[in-house]
């Protein structure tokens, strides 16, 4: 089930310090970004073994989540907020701000027959937020 939760961040009059420690099971073995996405929707899978976890370092984008059981809707808006994507977790990520970058932090290399393609059905009829 997928998790948002806040990290642990340090103000100081010489700027923040956010940490990203012990959030998701294992090493960090894989580290991406996506900027210059626009709206043209990204993800729109799920993983067997994979989790992965979601920061918004600049400007705002939208994660919706399918877990076969239920959906959620995340406004990833800020640099101390983390969405965590369990491998059961069907995702896709759009209406990305024009500034946003977002990073996202993988406990597998990138193994492609670790992608599962196929959405579950939609457990509502709500449309991506409203």
């Amino acid at each position: 089930m997928p998790k948002c939760i806040k990290l642990d961040t340090y103000p100081a009059d010489s700027g923040n310090l956010t940490v990203f420690e012990n959030i998701i099971p294992g090493p960090i073995r894989r580290v991406f970004y996506i900027y210059g996405a626009g709206h043209i929707p990204r993800g729109g899978h799920r993983h067997k073994t994979t989790w992965n976890a979601l920061i918004c370092l600049q400007g705002h984008c939208k994660v919706y989540v399918n877990n076969g059981q239920e959906e959620s809707n995340y406004l990833l808006d800020t640099p101390s907020t983390c969405l965590i994507l369990e491998p059961q977790d069907w995702h896709t990520m759009e209406a990305f701000s024009q500034e946003a970058i977002l990073l996202v932090l993988s406990n597998q290399y990138y193994d492609k027959s670790d992608y599962i393609y196929e959405p579950y059905p939609s457990t509502t009829s709500k449309a991506f937020f409203d």
